[in-house]
Formats: C-alpha cells, structure tokens, sequence
C-alpha cells in the first residue's frame, strides 16, 4: 500500500464513518477501485477505525468521562446504589453495555466470515442501496423531543448494530434509524450512536494489534500511522457536521446518496 493510498482511504474513512453511508462499504468499493487487493488490508481497516474512534473520544470526552464517574461512585457507595442507578449517566453507560453484547458476540463468533464477505464488492454495493432504503424511511418516524434511550430501545439499537456487522450497511445509519423508530430524539440518537461505536470500535483494533504484533504485516507502519491520523482529523469534522444535520431533521436526505453509491457499484464495480 502506497502511502497515496493511505492518505485517500483515511480520510474517506473518517468522513464516512459517521455519515450515514457505510465506511466499511466506501473502503470496500475504494480498494477495488484502487486495484488493492492484499487480504491484510481488512487490518488497515481497521486501524482507520481506530482513528475514527479518537475523534469520537475527544466529542464526548466530557460524557465518557461522567459515565465512568457514575459508575464508580455506585461501585464506592453500595448503600446508595439505587440513586446512582437513576442518573442519566449511570443510565447510559448501562444502555451502551447492553447494546454493544450483541455485537460483540456476533463479531467474535463469525470473525472468519465477516472478513470474507469483505472481498465481494457487488454484495457491499447492495447493501449500500438497503442501508439508501432504510435511511429514506427514517422520514415516517416521529421522534419525541427530550426522548432518550432506555433499556428496550438500547437491545433494539444493539441488534441493528449487530446488522451493521456486514459491509455496506452503515453502523451509524442503521443505529440512529433504529433510534429515530423508537421515538428518539434526532440528537439524542446520534449521540447514542456515537458512544456506542466505542466498544466495538474499540475491540476490533485491539485484535488486530495482537494480529500485528504476533504475525506483522505487509502493509507498513507508516500507512498505518497516516491513516490513524487522518482518519481521526476527518471524523471530528463528520461528526460535528452530522449533529448539526440531525438538529436540523434532515437525516433520510442521506438515502440519495447511499442509493446513488449502491446502484453505481452493482452495475460498474
């Protein structure tokens, strides 16, 4: 991998890990474009998600870090555990526990498949017109304002994220739809979402760590270097820019786009 190939695939990656259109899906249609065939390049992948995963850390720094306050002080305070129990941060980090298992059990039981299906471009092409598909119908959904995520809806989202798993399907695009379904309000389910991606994220780049420390690569350190980079300066700009778009109640406008992407990759790629 050139490191022209690097700086392209970063920041495609940043920017469309948060928009509603699929990331692993960009990078899969990408790489076949760019004619990258080596199969480590599902390792690069992920690192670049890795990236994406700092940009999300530093926006909500100051929530991760009261999730883990609440947490705490309920760990300290045995006594007092029910009290803790109702704040909205002790509330939350139990949603993003629950929503990440099923993930997380899918992820790490069917490994092997999911990195083959990310070989077949027509098949990631396809599921870019479904996640189009989906996001289009997010515009029958009538969310109540103030609404957040409770235990019910935390299982729903982590099921969708659990779709998401296959390329093409965007983690985002469908857990915010999911979201939007359940009454959510726009902002809350993107800040959801974007918290949500932190476990799983996270998860995935400490495997392919170990995979890289025990077995190396032959993509080169300083692609991997780059894309991290990269990938992280893009995503907090999409990120930023998909909260503003989600106050403003466009969201589906994103189906164009995904059904535009799709359809191009199935009859060209």
């Amino acid at each position: 991998m050139s490191v022209l190939d690097a700086v392209l695939l970063a920041v495609l990656q940043g920017v469309t890990e948060f928009l509603p259109v699929s990331s692993s899906g960009h990078l899969v249609l990408a790489q076949q474009l760019l004619n990258l065939h080596n199969p480590q390049i599902v390792s690069f992948d992920v690192f670049v998600h890795f990236g994406t995963l700092i940009s999300v850390v530093i926006v909500f720094w100051n929530d991760i870090i009261e999730i883990l306050r609440s947490f705490i002080k309920a760990l300290k305070t045995y006594k007092s555990k029910e009290e803790h129990k109702k704040t909205e941060y002790f509330h939350l980090g139990i949603a993003i526990i629950i929503g990440t298992i099923p993930a997380g059990v899918i992820g790490l039981a069917f490994y092997r498949q999911i990195e083959e299906i990310f070989t077949d471009p027509k098949f990631v092409a396809m599921n870019i017109v479904i996640t189009g598909l989906i996001l289009f119908l997010t515009r029958l959904a009538k969310p109540l304002k103030g609404k957040k995520v409770g235990i019910l809806s935390s299982i729903i989202i982590g099921l969708a994220q659990t779709v998401a798993i296959l390329p093409g399907i965007s983690r985002s695009g469908l857990t915010m739809s999911a979201a939007l379904f359940m009454k959510i309000s726009p902002v809350q389910a993107a800040r959801f979402s974007f918290l949500l991606s932190i476990p799983v994220i996270a998860g995935a780049a400490l495997l392919e760590t170990y995979k890289l420390i025990t077995q190396g690569t032959a993509i080169g350190f300083l692609p991997i270097v780059i894309g991290i980079t990269l990938s992280a300066i893009a995503g907090y700009a999409a990120i930023k820019l998909l909260l503003r778009i989600m106050e403003k109640g466009k969201f589906s406008w994103f189906s164009l786009y995904c059904l535009m992407i799709g359809i191009i990759g199935i009859f060209i790629i």
